[in-house]
C-alpha cells in the first residue's frame, strides 16, 4: 500500500513525528526511576509540543506577514506569526524550566546521594 493509500502524503509526516516524539517523553517521565532521565523525557517531551505548534503554524506557499503589494491583502498567502512568536517564549521557558530542575537534581544528589527516585523516597521516608 503505498503512502498516499495510507492517507499520509507527506502532509501528516511532522505530527506523526511530534506523536512518537511525545510517546517517547512521557515514556521516560513516567516509567524511569533515574530523576536525570525524568528530566530529559520532559525536554523531549515539551520539545514535541514546540513542534506541534510550529508544524500547525507552517502554511505551504505562505509568506512573511508582511504587506506586499503583489500579493496583496489575501490572507491566505501570508502566515500567522502567533504560533512561531508563542513558541519562542515557551523555548525561554522550556530552558529556565530545565536550569531549575538541574539546580533542585543537585540539592538532591548532595541531600541524599543518590538521583534514584525510589532510593530518595525511601530516605525520605526513614527520616533521612
Amino acid at each position: 500500500m503505498s503512502a498516499d493509500l495510507a492517507g499520509l502524503d507527506g502532509t501528516y509526516w511532522p505530527y506523526v513525528f511530534t506523536l512518537v516524539l511525545m510517546v517517547i517523553g512521557l515514556y521516560g517521565m513516567l516509567l524511569k526511576d533515574n530523576y536525570v532521565k525524568k528530566l530529559i523525557g520532559m525536554n523531549v517531551f515539551q520539545g514535541a509540543i514546540i513542534l506541534f505548534f510550529i508544524a500547525f503554524g507552517y502554511k505551504t506557499g505562505g509568506t512573511v506577514p508582511i504587506f506586499d503589494e503583489k500579493l496583496g491583502t489575501d490572507p491566505d498567502l501570508y502566515m500567522n506569526p502567533l504560533p512561531h512568536g508563542l513558541m519562542l517564549t515557551a523555548i525561554v521557558v522550556s530552558v529556565a524550566t530545565t536550569g531549575v530542575a538541574l539546580a533542585l537534581l543537585i540539592r538532591i544528589y548532595a541531600r541524599y546521594g543518590t538521583l534514584d527516585e525510589s532510593a530518595v523516597l525511601e530516605r525520605i521516608r526513614k527520616g533521612d
